[in-house]
């Protein structure tokens, strides 16, 4: 991402008043700010070019959910998506985890944490993307099973020769994973080692983000051989190097 796209943000709100409300919030704290009230102008917008990340509320009109445009979205980029819905309910924040955000807020919200929320989202892809930089020097990349693990690109490539999209959580829960490869991990474990403490995490977060994985990478998801449940522990790696 260029230092022009670094600070721009897309709003994908219906509500005039909450879009109007974050672009003047966003723009005092130094952001670029673009509001769109339907999924029909947010593809619009995204096809112009690259944001940092994307705030999307749950309910739209048209027919069209939050929930829909994220699958949507989730399978041609993976750009930070934080979820805007007026329910507060656990079901409803493991769904939006399961299907691809970054994080999910409740209206009414606080901009003063909606402002953290975004640098905390935003502080992960950048450790993220620097950690990748340093694996240059070590292994750079890994092999399982016909896969191919490009650290540095933040590439997957499956065997078959196609390039997989993963969001941020999901390539980094991948990567532990290899790089721990055969080693019970819990869920605990695995908050910390994905730094997933600085986002409002709970054990069904983490449950969420392999099903998405397991979606992208197992033959059968419901019967997985590569990420493997270890009853009352955790997960393990089972893949095969090469």
């Amino acid at each position: 991402m260029t230092d022009k796209e670094a600070d721009r943000l897309l709003v994908v709100d219906d509500d005039p008043r909450i879009a109007q409300m974050l672009i003047r919030y966003f723009e005092d704290n130094g952001y670029r700010v673009t509001a769109v009230g339907n999924g029909a102008a947010m593809r619009t917008e995204l096809s112009k070019g690259k944001y940092a990340a994307v705030f999307l509320d749950l309910m739209l009109p048209r027919g069209e959910s939050g929930l829909e445009l994220l699958k949507e979205l989730r399978n041609t980029s993976d750009v930070p998506v934080l979820m805007l819905t007026g329910q507060d309910d656990v079901t409803d924040k493991v769904v939006g985890l399961e299907v691809g955000a970054d994080d999910y807020i409740a209206k009414p919200f606080h901009l003063r944490e909606l402002l953290a929320r975004l640098r905390t989202v935003l502080r992960r892809r950048t450790a993220s993307d620097t950690g990748a930089r340093q694996e240059v020097n070590g292994e750079g990349s890994f092999s399982f099973d016909g896969w191919r693990l490009d650290i540095f690109r933040r590439k997957l490539t499956s065997p078959a020769g196609d390039d997989v999209s993963l969001t941020t959580g999901e390539f980094d829960m991948l990567v532990i994973f290899v790089k721990n490869h055969g080693r019970v991990l819990s869920r605990e474990t695995l908050m910390d080692l994905t730094r997933s403490r600085n986002l409002e995490a709970f054990d069904r977060t983490i449950d969420a983000q392999i099903v998405r994985l397991r979606k992208k990478i197992e033959n059968d998801p419901k019967d997985p051989t590569l990420i493997q449940s270890v009853r009352g522990i955790g997960y393990v790696f089972t893949g095969r190097p090469g």
